[in-house]
């Protein structure tokens, strides 16, 4: 019998989630572990698997749409079912009142945002099925964009037009009940309509109150008459807020920072990229040095649960990337057994898909230690805040020259210096000072690294 298909919960306490794309066509037939569509959450992709054979008989969705939690997505039927056992399923009503997406909250409303600070946030895990239920959907109404009321689009659609200056309601959309979705802004955009940046307005006094989610950034003056722009939060923004704020405020973080001098390693580098098809980074050798550090001391490869400790078979680490949503933290698994090569090609293919928004969920799952490095920025030194569930984080400086005492004599060495963030709750402070040991050992021998 034909049964609706609804948006799962794809993140624990999200309200809803974007239809990124159907990867099944309506009229398809599927087989169980086959995936429907991918689903955008405010940090990853998420695959929606089906459950059980089937054929897509109608979208309730389009591609790009921002749909709530347990809202109709498609009607699924058996081979042999019409039209009529669709519309049976769906109590009588049309396609489009069945389902329609509802309009992103203000938490949702994307902005440019500039990325943060290295301090990396962590998309807590989750396995998303599809949710089939055989009910009649609830009627959702939606203004068209043209019209004086609330302006509709998705999210996605949202975002590209900020980051474009494009005024959405300059848009008629083709999604849902006249919702604009990816598809309008792009055609818009590469038909040349944008807009130029916003411009500061005339004073008013500001109250803080929540954003609509049609509002963009404006610039408001503050009660002394100095001008300001309010840019409202992206889901990612609020994500990053959210865990930051956890993981301060409830992880007992302690510091210990080494001072690594590098004028091996930067030689070693500069042979290796004269012969290698891959240009290696300062952060690579980093990342592998982390995961030797791990070899030497394995008992600090373990992260706090409320029942017991884990402790890792393999070296999982991430790797701080940022992007103009803010920063993400994909993982590379199992570097104990990659060469600094593969480690590096793995780097910048995470790197590049989380700049284009194409990480999967898994891909920022998992992992007991994190590297942030802003060494590339100019900056000597800093300390980071702790990803949960993993138990350190290494924050990684500028490599630059400066005096140093060798054997008693005054002389003058690259140093690069890292500050570890250690929860003390799984580490102790020897153990934590233990690995920095070892880290800086195998930095300072790069060659070490490499056997």
């Amino acid at each position: 019998m034909a049964t609706i298909l609804r948006m799962p919960e794809v993140l624990a306490n999200a309200t809803e989630a974007v239809l990124s794309q159907w990867m099944i066509a309506e009229g398809a037939s599927f087989s169980a572990g086959d995936i429907l569509a991918e689903v955008e959450t405010e940090k990853a992709l998420v695959d929606l698997p089906a459950e059980t054979d089937g054929v897509l008989g109608r979208f309730l969705a389009q591609s790009g749409d921002s749909t709530i939690v347990g809202a109709p997505i498609a009607v699924i039927i058996s081979a042999g079912e019409t039209a009529a056992d669709i519309d049976a399923a769906l109590g009588g009503s049309s396609p489009a009142a069945a389902a329609v997406p509802v309009a992103a909250p203000a938490a949702v409303v994307p902005a440019a945002a500039v990325p943060v600070a290295d301090v990396p946030v962590a998309a807590p895990a989750v396995a998303v099925a599809a949710v089939v239920v055989a009910a009649p959907a609830v009627a959702e109404s939606v203004a068209p964009a043209g019209s004086s009321a609330r302006l509709f689009a998705s999210p996605i659609a949202r975002k590209t037009a900020m980051n474009s200056g494009l005024d959405l309601s300059l848009l008629s959309g083709t999604g849902p009940g006249g919702r604009i979705v990816r598809r309008d802004v792009e055609a818009a955009l590469a038909g040349g309509l944008a807009q130029p940046a916003a411009v500061p307005v005339a004073a008013v006094p500001v109250v803080a109150q929540p954003v609509a989610p049609a509002a963009a950034a404006a610039s408001l003056p503050r009660a002394d008459g100095t001008g300001y722009t309010a840019i409202p939060h992206t889901g990612m923004r609020r994500a990053i807020a959210r865990r930051l704020t956890e993981s301060k405020s409830q992880v007992p973080h302690f510091y210990l920072t080494a001072d690594c001098r590098v004028d091996e390693l930067m030689a070693l580098r500069k042979r290796v990229n004269e012969t290698s098809s891959v240009k290696i980074s300062v952060n690579d050798f980093v990342v592998k040095a982390a995961a030797a550090a791990f070899a030497d001391v394995p008992e600090a490869n373990v992260t706090w649960t409320d029942t017991h400790m884990r402790l890792y078979d393999s070296v999982d680490i991430s790797v701080a990337v940022a992007t103009d949503g803010g920063l993400m933290t994909p993982v590379i698994r199992g570097i104990e057994g990659l060469s600094l090569s593969a480690v590096s090609s793995r780097i910048s293919e995470l790197a590049g898909q989380a700049k284009a928004g194409r990480l999967r969920q898994s891909d920022l799952e998992g992992g007991s230690f994190s590297i942030t490095n802003l060494g590339m920025y100019g900056t000597t030194e800093f300390a980071a805040i702790l990803n949960p569930p993993q138990s350190g984080i290494l924050a990684v400086g500028q490599a630059q020259q400066q005096a140093v005492v060798i054997n008693g004599e005054l002389a003058v060495a690259t140093v690069m210096r890292v500050t570890l963030s250690a929860d003390h709750r799984a580490v102790d402070g020897a153990l934590a000072a233990r690995w920095l040991g070892a880290f800086k050992a195998r930095i300072e021998n790069p060659l070490s690294i490499l056997v």
